[in-house]
């Protein structure tokens, strides 16, 4: 069973020493920082790094008891992140090592979102010694490097 929307935000006041058996937390202040969660994970989410977190459509109706399909390796990452963003809004100092904790893990979880770009080795680069198809071609260069797919990332891509 994963985390809930509701077990990181309980998970994050922990780790803030705010405890739910220590300080009683109203449904309001749940739902606030529900609210902060979500725009925490929609960031990170334009930013590449997805978790397959889902976001929620309603920013008044957040189903804080649905299962999050959360990897279970970005779980510190996202407590300790919301937990530095929920404490300034409690007057609350973050340790140094929940600081520590949440850009090691959020600088994780970003380099393993980041891929290299794909590129195709250039038409005026010389084919090499295992490269024997220009004998035929009469063109000792490589091929010219096609693109596949001519969309943006707002156009529509159609598959035939």
């Amino acid at each position: 069973m994963g985390y809930t929307k509701r077990k990181f935000i309980l998970d994050a006041f922990d780790e803030l020493v705010l405890a739910d058996y220590v300080f009683d937390l109203t449904d309001d202040e749940i739902q606030s920082q529900a609210r902060r969660l979500e725009r925490m994970m929609a960031d990170w989410n334009a930013k590449g790094i997805r978790l397959g977190y889902s976001l929620s459509s309603d920013p008044d109706n957040i189903g804080l008891d649905t299962e999050t399909d959360v990897p279970d390796s970005a779980n510190e990452a996202i407590v300790c992140n919301l937990a530095v963003r929920i404490a300034p809004s409690f007057g609350k100092q973050v340790s140094m090592e929940t600081k520590q904790t949440a850009r090691i893990g959020y600088q994780t979880l970003l380099s393993r979102a980041t891929l290299p770009n794909e590129m195709q080795l250039p038409g005026t680069m010389p084919s090499g010694a295992g490269n024997k198809y220009w004998r035929d071609v009469g063109d000792p260069f490589l091929q010219e490097p096609s693109n596949p797919i001519d969309v943006g990332p707002d156009s529509v891509l159609e598959l035939n």
